[in-house]
């Protein structure tokens, strides 16, 4: 959050973390597209590493030709220094400078020398956004270099009142930018706050949105109506810098912004006419409901019922289980892995950025810089109405005679249930539909006689990732940095894959299972795990009677956050099915009267209920 930093103070408060993205090397300047310019003298900011002493920085400048400003001794690691450009790019070939910016101006109070956007998380996330760095850094050689920093390191949440910390700091650094990162559904809710509040106060400046939870759609029907100036919905990090790039160019802003606009007027379009389709009311969709023969149908027994633990997992043993595909898609490459590297066009990066990959992951591997840890179990479970109810082990007590279908139909030994997870049901009617789903028609209901059971596991391959990104980011070197970000948590989807392969033999119905690498990903096997915050069962809150349930925090560190965030981020959480027919579904919109009956069975307030499922009402 910053706008025109004066040299004399480089104004960085505030930031966490102020470092450009991959080392300075003799690669990143184009000596040919500068050469108008080799010869004439200017200013730059060079930043050392922090372990070299002031003496040998001195000497380094002295040697190369350049002159140490007076004045210029600036914060932490920054040296301002002037000379010509072809001596200043001889400083490359030193391990001991870490990054060189241009400084146009002959004072150290000229022009700024970088432009920054706000970046924050509402209510609960860590905002993170990249930036290529200055303008005309091609004209002055410097290639494609890019600025990355955190507004707030802070795990769980900025200080409140969020919307005016947000507000208040883009107003005192002068921001050109705000950008709102949010990976939890009720940051919606503060990202509409702070558009409101932002037209309010009389902001001009444009809006980024992104996160895991947004979409364009929910940008253009829920965000960009409350604020008067452009609102752009960025799909990740990496697409945020031509956008940038395009919303700070005085040339293509205008043409940028009426596209966008153009694009969001389709969207609301889309939506009203989304809106405007059947959704059948609860009661007839549920009547709908996924049918089972329970009389006939197989319904395995676990092997043990409770709680297992697996501490300290074999990293090795889930690198066959690892899908590659997101991985390349994390570098905006896209493609089937491995068929991506006969690609024409991506085919030959893709396969360094795997062989960097296989590297980094031997090394992880071999020096245990990762640990893996989970806890899985099985319980006894019934279905009631829409209710998912789990039992301690013991044997299935008859349900008494007369007794109405509610939480109170069945009890398992001597013991109430151990945990409740409401389902919610399709209601949405495509055309062909013959039945509505709900994650409880997978379960025998209470009143069938049959005993069934349910799994639920919560996996990890997060700890050891944030200390080693810190030492990856002490050395100036993000490329590795984000590597480990994104291999941990291809190693916790793979953790999952694994422990679920596990899971159904311990099951008894995968024990027959012949499956390669290539079915195991594409799921050709019986029974799903779906995850709380997903399609099926959109409540992220959802997580926290699971986790009870697994006593996952005491079992596997793995935390919640007061948004239902997992901490390491690098994590996997779920429940198993095993009936014979289940696969996976998107609940989709639903109407008002199935929110009333799921606060109900929560036993929380209807407002507390739209607030979390804000993306799948429908009305």
């Amino acid at each position: 959050l910053t706008g025109e930093p004066s040299f004399d103070g480089l104004n960085v408060s505030g930031f966490e973390s102020l470092t450009v993205s991959d080392k300075l090397s003799a690669e990143l300047f184009r000596p040919t597209r500068a050469r108008s310019r080799a010869a004439s003298r200017e200013y730059f900011l060079v930043e050392f590493h922090e372990d070299v002493p002031w003496e040998d920085r001195r000497a380094l400048i002295t040697e190369s030709g350049l002159v140490v400003r007076d004045h210029a001794d600036l914060v932490g690691n920054h040296m301002l220094v002037s000379g010509t450009l072809a001596r200043v790019q001889t400083l490359a070939e030193w391990d001991e400078v870490a990054y060189i910016f241009p400084a146009s101006g002959d004072r150290a109070t000229g022009p700024p020398l970088i432009r920054c956007l706000g970046a924050a998380a509402p209510a609960g996330e860590v905002g993170q956004l990249t930036q290529r760095v200055g303008e005309g850094w091609d004209g002055a050689g410097l290639g494609a270099t890019e600025l990355t920093y955190t507004i707030q390191s802070n795990p769980d949440r900025i200080p409140p009142p969020y919307v005016e910390t947000i507000l208040q700091n883009a107003r005192e650094r002068n921001a050109q930018i705000i950008g709102l990162s949010g990976l939890i559904t009720p940051s919606l809710d503060e990202m509409v706050h702070v558009a409101r509040e932002m037209k309010r106060q009389g902001f001009e400046i444009p809006l980024l949105i992104g996160g895991a939870t947004t979409s364009s759609k929910h940008t253009a029907v829920k965000i960009s109506p409350e604020y008067d100036q452009t609102v752009v919905h960025v799909l990740d990090a990496s697409r945020s810098v031509p956008v940038v790039e395009n919303l700070l160019d005085a040339d293509s802003k205008s043409a940028f912004d009426r596209e966008n606009r153009a694009t969001q007027d389709r969207d609301r379009a889309n939506f009203a006419d989304r809106q405007a389709r059947n959704l059948m009311p609860y009661s007839d969709a549920m009547a709908r409901r996924f049918a089972t023969d329970w009389a006939t149908v197989e319904i395995p027994t676990p092997e043990f019922l409770g709680l297992r633990t697996l501490d300290n997992f074999p990293l090795a043993e889930l690198v066959p289980f690892i899908d590659w595909s997101p991985f390349f898609s994390t570098w905006e490459l896209r493609g089937k892995f491995p068929a991506i590297f006969e690609d024409a066009v991506v085919g030959d990066e893709a396969k360094k950025l795997y062989d960097d990959a296989r590297h980094l992951l031997d090394q992880i591997i071999a020096n245990h810089w990762l640990t893996a840890r989970g806890v899985y179990g099985f319980w006894p479970a019934s279905s009631v109405g829409d209710d998912v109810l789990v039992f301690p082990p013991g044997p299935l007590v008859p349900r008494s005679p007369g007794l109405t279908e509610d939480k109170e139909t069945r009890r398992q030994g001597e013991g109430e249930s151990l945990a409740t997870f409401p389902m919610l049901r399709q209601q949405w009617e495509r055309q062909g539909q013959k039945d509505f789903r709900s994650l409880a028609d997978y379960i025998a209901p209470a009143d069938s006689g049959r005993q069934d059971y349910i799994g639920a596991f919560a996996v990890t391959t997060g700890f050891g990732c944030d200390e080693l990104c810190a030492k990856f980011d002490k050395a100036h070197d993000d490329y590795q940095s984000i590597m480990a970000k994104a291999l941990a948590d291809r190693l916790a989807e793979a953790f999952a894959e694994c422990l679920h392969q596990r899971v159904r033999t311990e099951w008894g119905y995968g024990r027959s299972e012949k499956l390669s690498t290539t079915d195991l990903i594409e799921e050709k096997y019986r029974g799903i795990r779906p995850a709380f915050g997903y399609p099926a069962c959109p409540d992220h809150t959802l997580k926290r009677p699971l986790f009870d349930l697994l006593h996952a925090e005491q079992n596997t560190g793995i935390q919640l956050t007061e948004s239902f965030a997992m901490w390491p981020a690098a994590a996997v959480s779920g429940l198993y099915f095993a009936h014979p027919q289940a696969r996976y579904f998107a609940v989709d919109r639903i109407t008002k009267d199935q929110v009333e009956s799921y606060a109900a069975r929560k036993g929380v307030s209807i407002a507390e209920v739209e607030r979390w499922l804000a993306p799948y009402l429908g009305y």
